[in-house]
């Protein structure tokens, strides 16, 4: 819904309330009544004339009635019968609801697309030594374009010359810079904070991560949840059996001597109004959105309503553990030499030789130890050993190399290794001098979320492809009780599908190797950095890997559910009392229409709270 619709809906609401407070003034005169209903009437069309549009051009493509038309032919009623004022205050209240909803549609669409708004359009494209800047549709794979300091990365891509930082909260939602470097992967959105680079262009722009999240948004805005399609079909029939009770009472009561013809068609008027589903119809739509907004908030991406209703049946949370549960960086835990062997320039040496390297350790190394200053060094790198190379005339070595063994680091290792932690030795001439451990560090909000889990009541299980000691290291310090190790893509899949024998299943994971196991469970969560499969697979993406997203979801899911069906009975309700009252009672139809659209407002509020669900 577009910002400008919503204004020029609640501008022609406010024009109507004018209309209908001077209107209801001139009324007291008895000799205004031309003008009186005159200015009714001008009050029906300004303020009905959005959902009367909306009703017509919907029941043209269904090729059914819906409740839109329903109001009006209520509203044409009351002016049949002469209740202007009543005719124009429910057209009033219907044009109000429906800003409320607009409003809610309008807000879910700012905050579903608020990642998406600094996409880039144009480029700076090298060729040569020559920059030009052009279109980024005209980018292709290959492509080097240059961006400057305060730029946005256009496409996504591979650095190849230059080292900066990197605002990327619009695609991950994480606040702090990242520090990138050449042959580092960037976004397209992300912003550069410190110096030029150039990048060269891995993906089409068309199929850029920027590009997935929009996608991913449009189709969250069309879907609906089976609550919501159960109810659209609901509408449609009942849109027709309210018509025609609304015809019966107009009809049979005269004939058989009940109401005199006047007071059965007032009264076929009045089931018009009471009977028709506009509350019952907004219990679920707004609802949803609300809820989509919020997530988007706090930067997870659901692709539709449906995902967080499935969300509340969930008994089995299956956790991927590299990416997942853990960060899938590893990181420098311990730096351990030989007794009286001196760190200093060890270090120093080491990472100047790591720093030459293209492993995911060298970089956890590098990142670990502050270079001072370049060393002339020529490292060789050494395929299924590690590094080497000669620096004042002594030969150091990084890796699986052949040497004298140190007994007090041979046992030190031992015990980390038993902790998980894996282990680089350095060698200095044929003799074990140091090692360095490493461990891929587990999340920090892993503990709460597994805490919340099992308060729930709800079983988790974590696979790996790890050796069974670090699985259980790890399990047992964020408190998941169940874990299997060694496992592949056709494991995981396995697994998922035993357990869905009798459970429902929600798979995390980050990796291509989650890709199959996300699309077989019954809901699959995503962490945004994740690869591109294992995106457009997951049913919800966490893009700032903040884990502490999966019980705000199911805190989520559950308020969502409990105002729905806190609308759908409040709806109900309203509807049976003012229909049995119509019946058999002597209602009002200015009751009937303050009790029928004061019940759609206050349902389409209540689905508003959801906008303000926090963390």
């Amino acid at each position: 819904m577009k910002k400008l619709n919503v204004l020029f809906e609640a501008i022609a609401v406010v024009i109507a309330t004018i209309l209908i407070i001077i209107a209801y003034i001139l009324d007291l005169s008895p000799r205004e009544s031309n003008l009186v209903e005159l200015l009714y009437g001008f009050a029906f069309l300004i303020g009905g004339f959005a959902k009367a549009k909306e009703g017509i051009i919907a029941t043209i493509e269904n090729k059914s009635l819906n409740v839109e038309i329903l109001m009006i032919l209520a509203a044409i009623g009351a002016f049949i019968v002469g209740e202007f004022f009543e005719g124009a205050i429910l057209i009033f209240i219907f044009a109000v609801s429906g800003v409320l909803e607009s409003y809610a549609t309008q807000q879910s669409e700012k905050n579903l697309t608020a990642l998406l708004k600094l996409a880039p359009k144009t480029a700076n494209k090298l060729d040569g030594d020559t920059i030009t800047e052009v279109a980024i549709d005209t980018i292709v794979v290959g492509d080097l374009v240059v961006v400057r300091v305060g730029e946005q990365v256009p496409v996504d891509g591979m650095i190849i010359k230059g080292i900066t930082s990197l605002d990327q909260q619009a695609i991950t939602g994480e606040s702090m810079p990242r520090q990138v470097f050449i042959k580092d992967q960037v976004y397209a959105g992300s912003i550069n904070l410190e110096a030029q680079i150039v990048v060269e262009t891995t993906k089409d722009p068309s199929a850029s991560v920027m590009q997935q999240m929009l996608d991913l948004v449009e189709k969250a805005q069309e879907e609906k949840s089976p609550s919501q399609t159960k109810l659209d079909k609901f509408e449609m029939w009942y849109v027709y059996v309210v018509i025609g009770m609304a015809v019966a009472m107009m009809i049979l009561p005269p004939i058989f001597g009940i109401y005199d013809q006047q007071t059965s068609f007032y009264k076929g008027i009045v089931i018009l109004v009471v009977g028709s589903p506009c509350a019952l119809v907004a219990s679920i739509s707004p609802a949803m959105l609300a809820s989509l907004s919020s997530a988007a908030k706090m930067n997870i991406l659901i692709k539709s309503g449906k995902y967080l209703e499935t969300l509340n049946t969930i008994d089995l949370v299956i956790f991927d553990k590299t990416g997942t549960i853990t960060t899938g960086k590893p990181e420098v835990q311990n730096v351990v030499s030989a007794i009286d062997y001196p760190l200093y320039p060890l270090t120093s040496i080491i990472a100047n030789m790591e720093k030459q390297s293209t492993h995911p350790l060298a970089k956890a190394i590098v990142d670990h130890f502050y270079i001072t200053s370049s060393l002339d060094l020529e490292t060789n790198e050494i395929p299924g050993r590690g590094l080497e190379a000669t620096y004042e005339n002594k030969l150091y070595q990084i890796g699986r190399f052949e040497s004298q063994a140190d007994p007090y680091l041979e046992k030190r290792a031992e015990y980390l290794q038993k902790q998980g932690q894996t282990i680089v030795w350095i060698h200095v001439d044929d003799h074990q001098v140091a090692f360095i451990s490493l461990k891929d560090t587990i999340r920090k909000q892993a503990v709460d979320m597994i805490d919340y889990l099992n308060l729930r009541g709800i079983d988790t299980l974590m696979l790996t492809g790890d050796q069974s000691e670090t699985a259980h290291n790890i399990a047992n310090t964020v408190g998941i009780k169940r874990y299997i190790t060694n496992c592949f893509p056709k494991d995981k899949l396995d697994i998922i599908k035993q357990n869905q024998h009798h459970k429902n299943v929600l798979m995390v994971g980050d990796g291509l190797n989650d890709a199959p196991a996300l699309t077989q469970a019954n809901l699959g969560i995503a962490m945004g950095t994740g690869t591109d499969v294992s995106l457009e697979t997951a049913d919800m993406i966490i893009m700032n890997d903040d884990l502490s997203s999966i019980p705000y979801l199911f805190r989520l899911s559950k308020k969502m559910k409990m105002i729905t069906t806190q609308n759908i009975t409040f709806a109900l309700s309203v509807i049976i009392l003012l229909f049995i009252s119509n019946v058999f009672f002597e209602l009002a139809l200015p009751l009937g229409v303050i009790g029928h659209e004061g019940s759609t407002i206050l349902v389409i509020l209540n689905s508003l709270r959801l906008l303000r669900q926090k963390k």
